[in-house]
């Protein structure tokens, strides 16, 4: 068996995502408010998961949801956001497919709560 070398991973986070991290859960949300709007237009059409994009955004909205729970979502929301992730999303054909697998995880983990957030009339 061979060994091999070590992979050094220079990895530093994005000046954004730094300051983001530093900001209340209040600026966080406000934050996806400003941004998620622009990226589900521009992408939209490609990605399957948008009516799962608009639920998490609606029981993020629920004054009713628990912060922590709340952080979880605003957490997925920031990272389908941000163009810089594990697969960047201009890679063609597959730069969703990191961003469907945090939302679908969060899917997984929130469960049936959010099934009346996915109607279209659901106002928090």
């Amino acid at each position: 068996m061979k060994e091999t070398d070590e992979i050094d991973f220079d990895y530093t986070k994005p000046t954004e995502a730094v300051e983001l991290e530093k900001k209340s859960p209040e600026e966080q949300e406000k934050y996806i408010e400003e941004n998620l709007w622009e990226k589900l237009e521009r992408v939209g059409k490609k990605i399957s998961f948008a009516k799962d994009i608009l639920a998490l955004v609606n029981y993020m909205r629920d004054p009713n949801v628990s912060w922590h729970r709340k952080s979880i979502v605003v957490g997925a929301l920031i990272y389908f956001i941000f163009p810089i992730d594990a697969i960047p999303d201009i890679t063609p054909l597959i730069g969703y497919l990191d961003d469907l697998g945090v939302i679908t995880a969060v899917l997984k983990f929130l469960g049936n709560e959010l099934i009346p957030y996915y109607d279209k009339d659901y106002k928090a």
